[in-house]
């Protein structure tokens, strides 16, 4: 099994950066959400954090994917192009995002309640978070990516939420996909050894009923055959000797570059 790319000391200062684009649209896309907003606004709000920091989008064009950030209501597991539709009181709504700097991507994902929401849809989401924590402990020199999908399984079936299977984490660098798959189950000591220098987006994909999906005829969209909430949550992970460094989010609170 092909070892993953060691990245220099420069590269994953360019990832950094690029991180922090992403976690400055989270941050401005939670910001607005409330009752009445689309989910076209909310794209707008990402393409005005990129333009600002200089940043290309990596999802615009991808493909042909037609939007900066993707956008999944509810029972859309993933890859909802956003719309003029607006979210309701109660909704789940996930948002996908990534932003490259100098060549360097960076690529991370939140679900978030629309005003108040229901315990069991909370629950989603707490459940989602805590099966993100648990599988970045894992992403240290030594393991095995294996032992990370083992750790989120682990969460999420524990609680009663099925993983979602049929999409995966990835490798991270020049490209926003790159080698290996990242599956959110596994077996502990399976899959490729992790180095300190190596870059990975993980990703659990959970659902609150059965984990069969289909792709709807737009080419993207991911929804829940049964109708069920789903959660996703991402992000972008430096594996290092001192412990996993999470690549999305505020540098010490700070976004000066």
């Amino acid at each position: 099994m092909a070892a993953l790319p060691v990245r220099a000391p420069d590269e994953i200062a360019a990832m950094r950066r690029a991180g922090r684009v992403v976690a400055e649209i989270h941050e401005a896309t939670r910001a607005a959400l409330r009752p009445g907003v689309t989910t076209a606004g909310l794209d707008r709000i990402a393409r005005e954090v990129i333009a600002r920091r200089g940043a290309t989008s990596n999802f615009l064009g991808y493909h042909g994917f037609p939007a900066t950030i993707c956008a999944s209501p509810n029972h859309v597991v993933i890859h909802g192009i956003p719309s003029d539709d607006a979210l309701d009181e109660g909704d789940l709504i996930s948002i996908d995002c990534g932003a490259v700097v100098d060549g360097w991507h960076g690529d991370a994902a939140y679900t978030a309640g629309i005003g108040t929401i229901s315990p069991e849809s909370q629950r989603l989401i707490d459940v989602a978070e805590a099966s993100l924590v648990a599988g970045i402990a894992e992403l240290v020199p030594g393991n095995r990516l294996g032992d990370y999908g083992h750790a989120v399984q682990s969460v999420i079936e524990a609680a009663g939420f099925s993983v979602v299977r049929d999409y995966v984490g990835h490798g991270i660098g020049r490209a926003m996909h790159e080698p290996p798959d990242i599956p959110n189950y596994g077996r502990r000591g399976k899959g490729a050894r992790l180095a300190a220098g190596n870059t990975v987006a993980v990703e659990p994909m959970l659902v609150a009923g059965r984990d069969t999906i289909a792709e709807l005829d737009d080419g993207w969209t991911v929804v829940t055959v049964d109708g069920a909430r789903a959660a996703h949550v991402e992000h972008t992970v430096l594996v290092a000797d001192d412990g996993p460094e999470i690549l999305t989010i505020r540098d010490g609170g700070s976004l000066d570059w």
